[in-house]
C-alpha cells in the first residue's frame, strides 16, 4: 500500500499565519505599537529560531517585567488558539484515504506542541500515525525519522518500500533533504519562494496542499529518485557524517551545509540518538516490503483517533546512560472519545516525561 507523509507547521496547519494572529494579540494585550507586527514575523524566522531566542529578545525591547515563563505560557496558548486545519486540506487528506494512501505526519519539534497542535486541529482521525522528533529522538532530515514513521503508519520499511513513498513538505532542508537521502519521492510546498538550494532538487513543486496531494495521486507511476540518491552522495556522506558525529571526508562549507540540515524547529535536538525498542529498525522490521504491521503489534503505531502517550525508560534523563536510557520510550495508543474541534478547549491528555506527568496541552 502506497504511504504518503507530511510535515506538520506550513504544510498541515498554516502556523506562520497562527504566529502573526499571536503577535498582533500581544502587542494590543501590552499596548504597543501594532506596527511593531514585522518585528516580531522577522524575529521568528518562520518558526526555527528558538522560542527562548524570540522571547527574550520581545522582553527586552519591550522592557516587560514578566517572567520567560510567563511569556513562554502566554505564546504557547496564544498560537494554539489560532491554529487550524483548512478545510481544503482535510478534504485532500480523505480524497488521498479514498485513493487508497496510506498517510502519517512527520515533524520536527517538542512533542507536547506537536501533539496539542494534531489534537485540536482534529488531524489524529485522519492519519494512521505520526512522529515527532523530541519524542524520537531523530530529526529530520536523518532517513531515520522516516522509517520510524512508516511503523508508526503500519507499513514495514523494508525492501523497495521508499519506491512506494512520497513525502509532502514546505521546508527543504529538513522535508524534501530528507526525502532525498531516504530515497522518498517529494513535493516541496514554494509558498511563493524560488528554490534555494543545489545539492537535491523535490521530485514535483506546489503551491499548497492540495495541488501537492493531487499532484502525487496522478504520479502513482513517476520515476524513482535518482539513483545517486541511494549511492552516498556529497551531500548525503555530509548529512551522514553530521548525524553521526563523524569526518566525513568531504570539505568543509559542503559538512557546515549538512549541519545546517539538521537544523530544525524549537525542541528538535541535533544529537541524534537511534531508538531500541518499539520505534526500532532494525530486525524488528523483517518482513515484505509495504507489508502491514500486524495489529497485535502494539506500541508501534499510532492509531488514528488515539495520541500517543510516553512512558521513558527510567527518571533522572540528563546525562550519560541515563539519558540513553531515557530515549528508548514505548509509544502507546491512546483512544479518544471523539476528535477534537478545532477551537475546542485543551482536553486533558497527558505526556509522561522522565516520570513527571504533564499536560499535553498548556
Amino acid at each position: 500500500m502506497p504511504l504518503l507523509l507530511f510535515d506538520l507547521d506550513n504544510t498541515l496547519l498554516p502556523r506562520d499565519a497562527a504566529f502573526r494572529s499571536w503577535a498582533q494579540d500581544f502587542l494590543s494585550d501590552h499596548r504597543l505599537p501594532p506596527g511593531d507586527l514585522d518585528w516580531f514575523v522577522t524575529l521568528d524566522g518562520g518558526g526555527y529560531v528558538p522560542r527562548s531566542t524570540v522571547l527574550s529578545a520581545v522582553r527586552r525591547r519591550y522592557g516587560l517585567d514578566v517572567s520567560a515563563e510567563f511569556l513562554h505560557a502566554h505564546y504557547r496558548r496564544g498560537i494554539n488558539s489560532h491554529i487550524h486545519c483548512p478545510r481544503r486540506n482535510i478534504e485532500a487528506l480523505r480524497a488521498a484515504r479514498a485513493a487508497g494512501w496510506t498517510l502519517g505526519i512527520v515533524s520536527n519539534g517538542g512533542t507536547r506542541p506537536q501533539l496539542e497542535k494534531i489534537r485540536r486541529t482534529g488531524l489524529g482521525p485522519l492519519v494512521d500515525g505520526w512522529v515527532i522528533s523530541e519524542e524520537a529522538d531523530c530529526v529530520k532530515p536523518d532517513p531515520l525519522i522516516f522509517r520510524i514513521a512508516a511503523r508508526r503508519c503500519g507499513i514495514v520499511p523494508t525492501g523497495d518500500w521508499a519506491a512506494h513513498t512520497w513525502m509532502i513538505g514546505d521546508h527543504a532542508p529538513a522535508d524534501i533533504a530528507g526525502a532525498e537521502l531516504t530515497g522518498l519521492r517529494s513535493v516541496w510546498l514554494h509558498h511563493g519562494r524560488p528554490w534555494a538550494e543545489n545539492g537535491y532538487r523535490p521530485t514535483l513543486k506546489a503551491a499548497g496542499l492540495p495541488e501537492a496531494v493531487g499532484q502525487v495521486l496522478s504520479a502513482r507511476n513517476a520515476p524513482s529518485p535518482r539513483p545517486g540518491v541511494r549511492s552516498a552522495g556529497t551531500l548525503r556522506r555530509a548529512a551522514a557524517g553530521v548525524l553521526a558525529g563523524a569526518p566525513t571526508g568531504v570539505p568543509a562549507e559542503v559538512q557546515a551545509r549538512a549541519t545546517a540540515l539538521v537544523g530544525a524547529r524549537s525542541g528538535a535536538r541535533p544529537a541524534v540518538a537511534a531508538p531500541d525498542g518499539p520505534s526500532a529498525s532494525g530486525a524488528a522490521d523483517a518482513g515484505r516490503a509495504g507489508e502491514r504491521v500486524p495489529a497485535g503489534s502494539s506500541g508501534v503505531r499510532n492509531r488514528s483517533g488515539g495520541f500517543a502517550v510516553i512512558t521513558e525508560a527510567g527518571t533522572g534523563a540528563g546525562k550519560g546512560a541515563d539519558a540513553a536510557a531515557a530515549t528508548r520510550a514505548a509509544f502507546v495508543p491512546v483512544p479518544l472519545a471523539a476528535p477534537a474541534a478545532p477551537t475546542a478547549p485543551a482536553a486533558a491528555s497527558t505526556a509522561v516525561v522522565s516520570g513527571t506527568a504533564v499536560a499535553a496541552a498548556q
